[in-house]
């Protein structure tokens, strides 16, 4: 199958299309400008509360006849352009494959460019998802969810994954099954932040090797070496009580370029409060960190490195009540992060923005995904499907197929699901090892139910066609590849807890697919959040940086306040409009799913950590979702 790298294959029509957008542009822009200009959000009546000097109204005033006219005189050229640009939607390519060319080699080793491919352990591996709402529409329309500046907002949710992605990830492993007891002093001897000098780094008895492996020094003694630049108030304790069996391995992407650092520092200007862009390295690296050592959780009271402690050839015992994985609410983006699907990434602009920030941490993007006009869609599509994937692996394969179902304003998108295959590894005998990912968006008016589960059954049949398709490389020559996992990613917009949804909750999917919050249909696990937020309140003070957002996440009566909550149609409505929420922590749209069928044989697939992430806090109206995934391949470690 080809990946497409370009929307048209031939460059007389590619010249065609962006002739026809040029005609087109000043009218959209025009028009998105004058009906942005009378929707306000409430960051901006904030401002015009504050402001005394702040004059929405005869700005409106000024601007509002200006853009009338210069819209009038706009529509001659935006018509012929029309004419011109409809057409060539027959023979657009449903979305456009970039790759990164030529990464750096030290970062191709620690996996921040483009994952080697070649290296697949016995034991197997780990893969790390995340799907997020982005809500990039354009300006007029984001404000109806009380967002606005979608330019700058593609730019700051694409710098906030990739600096939480970025961040280093600390394994300890522990070879005694027994021996766990690793005292408090001594991790936060482990954490000492460094100055960025070069060559090797020694942290308190941890040295840093050439293979970016941290072990500790047998002997105990910690050499206690503060580079300029580094944490001059943090003691560092040697690591005494570790037991000789621990080793410490730590995956850190290097510092970006100067070029990059001073794009960065030009273009993002940092609100208040908002520590989650973690735009210097230093502080990409002040990240979470929970310790999981014995039956207790040993925390640190800075912001570090987000730590798992790991038994080295045994299956692990989470302490988190009956489940096998860790859960939590995140400040940040998983470190390591592998695979990122995004939804509503609908402005061309901005898709452009954002593509630029991600190439800076995934090697290979698949975006403007989708159908315009009337190609592959029963209805004239306005904007495309608003899907987005960005894989650290090599992308092999990928289709699009659009929900020709449809209706009321949801039919202007071309919602639908994207299929990805990707190459995560290869046998000794050259057999590659691959893994499957559907991303997807279903529709969202409330009360079609029947819709979303016709869209349900037609993503499960579209995946089995092209995973028939895919099974073997292409031309049909050689061995069938061997799957290590199928993951379903992607903002369904139906929860597990709305009466209303039942119909969805109880689908053919949830049987084939495991949901990790999920203990069946209608019911939630305790610790699962909602993961839709409450417009009103996105720019409240206590929500408005990652951290404060994630210590409300955190507290069941703060969550209240900010996050929508599912409703009764039995209920009445209570004070100020508002309906009674029922049981539950509010609405999770949201989801990443995986299976164990149709995998090779004797491999187990295990969820390792699952996490509600608040990064984007401030940027979108949805939390973002992340879990890791561990493959294992039913072979014992040589």
């Amino acid at each position: 199958m080809v990946l497409y790298t370009l929307p048209f294959s031939s460059a007389f029509l590619r010249v065609l299309h962006c002739f026809a957008w040029g005609l087109i542009f000043p009218c959209y822009w025009l028009l998105d400008r004058l009906l942005a200009s009378f929707l306000i959000t409430t960051y901006e009546k904030r401002q015009r509360s504050e402001d005394p000097c702040y004059f929405l109204a005869f700005c409106i005033l000024i601007s509002t006849p200006v853009y009338l006219v210069l819209l009038v005189a706009s529509l001659p050229f935006a018509f012929l352009g029309f004419l011109i640009w409809a057409p060539l939607q027959a023979v657009r390519h449903p979305y456009i494959y970039s790759k990164r060319g030529r990464p750096d080699k030290n970062r191709a080793e620690q996996g921040t460019a483009g994952t080697p491919v070649g290296e697949w352990k016995a034991q197997g591996k780990s893969f790390c998802f995340c799907t997020a709402n982005a809500c990039l529409l354009p300006d007029s329309l984001a404000r109806f969810n009380n967002l606005s500046d979608t330019q700058g907002r593609a730019r700051e949710v694409g710098k906030r994954i990739r600096n939480g992605a970025s961040r280093p990830q600390i394994k300890i492993y522990i070879d005694s099954p027994t021996n766990t007891s690793i005292s408090a002093a001594s991790f936060s001897s482990l954490i000492s932040p460094q100055g960025g000098g070069e060559g090797p780094q020694r942290v308190a008895g941890v040295r840093r090797t050439s293979s970016l492996e941290y072990k500790v020094e047998s002997n105990g003694e910690a050499e206690k070496e503060q580079e300029e630049g580094g944490n001059r108030d943090e003691e560092c304790v040697p690591l005494n009580d570790c037991p000789s069996g621990v080793q410490i391995s730590i995956s850190a992407p290097e510092p970006e370029g100067e070029e990059d650092q001073k794009g960065q520092a030009a273009n993002h200007k940092p609100k208040e409060g908002d520590s989650g862009s973690l735009d210097s390295r230093t502080a990409s690296r002040e990240s979470l960190v929970k310790f999981h050592v014995a039956d207790g959780t040993l925390s640190n009271n800075k912001l570090t490195y987000h730590t798992s402690v790991l038994k080295k050839a045994s299956a692990r015992k989470r302490r988190h009540g009956d489940d096998s994985f860790d859960h939590e609410i995140s400040a940040f983006f998983p470190a390591n992060l592998d695979f990122l699907c995004l939804q509503e990434v609908f402005d061309k602009r901005a898709a452009g923005k954002l593509k630029r920030q991600l190439h800076r941490y995934f090697q290979y993007i698949l975006y403007d995904v989708g159908r315009y006009a009337w190609k592959g869609c029963s209805r004239f599509k306005f904007l495309n499907s608003g899907l987005l994937l960005a894989s650290r692996y090599p992308i092999l394969d990928a289709s699009y197929h659009c929900y020709p179902n449809g209706r009321g304003e949801d039919a202007l998108a071309a919602k639908g699901a994207l299929f990805v295959k990707v190459q995560v590894g290869s046998t000794p005998q050259d057999q590659r090892i691959v893994g499957y990912i559907s991303c997807t968006h279903l529709h969202a008016l409330e009360g079609d139910a029947a819709i979303r589960c016709e869209q349900l059954d037609l993503l499960l049949e579209w995946l089995a066609e092209f995973r028939k398709s895919t099974s073997h490389p292409s031309g049909g020559q050689g061995p069938e590849d061997q799957v290590a996992f199928d993951v379903i990613l992607g903002d369904l917009n139906f929860d597990n807890s709305s009466s209303e949804d039942k119909l969805e909750q109880q689908h053919v999917l949830f049987t084939h697919y495991k949901d990790p919050c999920r203990l069946g249909a209608g019911e939630e696990k305790p610790w699962a959040v909602g993961t839709l937020l409450n417009p009103t309140g996105l720019y409240d003070e206590e929500v408005s940086s990652p951290e404060s957002l994630q210590k409300v996440m955190e507290n069941e009566e703060g969550r209240k306040e900010y996050l929508v909550y599912p409703t009764s149609k039995n209920h009445c409505s209570s004070q100020k409009g508002r309906k009674i929420p029922l049981k539950g922590s509010g609405r999770r749209v949201d989801y990443i799913l995986y299976t164990e069928e149709g995998l090779q044989q004797d491999w187990k697939v295990d969820v390792e950590e699952y996490s509600f992430v608040t990064q984007l806090a401030g940027l979108t109206d949805h939390l973002a979702v992340s879990m890791r995934l561990t493959v294992s391949t039913g072979e014992e470690e040589p």
